[in-house]
């Protein structure tokens, strides 16, 4: 996991972060009838919500073409901003844990999470085209292209 654990040092914001209960996180699963990746629990089991708002200014400064993410959701957020975004135009079958600065989206598949599995692929869900597309095959892979600006 130490793409994760660099993302956090790399890019969290200095605010304090909570860990999220292992047992919320059950709770999430059943609420979605879904299995998210261990490496996406790994992140919010150990650090929490991270806030990373330096991503968007490097990304700006260095002009490169990757999403970037500002905000990870709480996990009420997670159930219901899927629900909601589904309702408001996006594809059915996702479920959203992250957001950039203006209103798109990063997602696992729900198909993909029928069943336990280490990591997963990370979608993009724009807001404006209601278009949702593939960024990373994996969910340590999408973190580390941050750790690599």
């Amino acid at each position: 996991m130490n793409s994760i654990d660099l993302f956090v040092k790399n890019w969290g914001s200095k605010n304090v972060m909570v860990p999220i209960a292992s047992d919320d996180i059950a709770d999430l699963e059943e609420k979605l009838n879904a299995f998210l990746p261990d490496s996406y629990k790994y992140l919010i089991s150990s650090y929490g919500l991270v806030h990373s708002p330096n991503v968007l200014t490097k990304i700006c400064d260095l002009g490169v073409n990757i999403s970037e993410v500002q905000d990870f959701l709480s996990l009420d957020d997670v159930f219901s901003l899927s629900k909601l975004y589904e309702m408001g135009g996006m594809p059915k079958g996702h479920i959203l844990f992250a957001s950039d600065c203006k209103g798109n989206m990063f997602c696992f598949k729900l198909s993909d999470c029928a069943s336990a599995q280490t990591d997963s692929a990370v979608w993009f869900y724009n807001y404006g085209l209601c278009t949702v597309t593939k960024v990373s095959d994996s969910f340590s892979e999408w973190l580390e292209q941050f750790n690599d600006l």
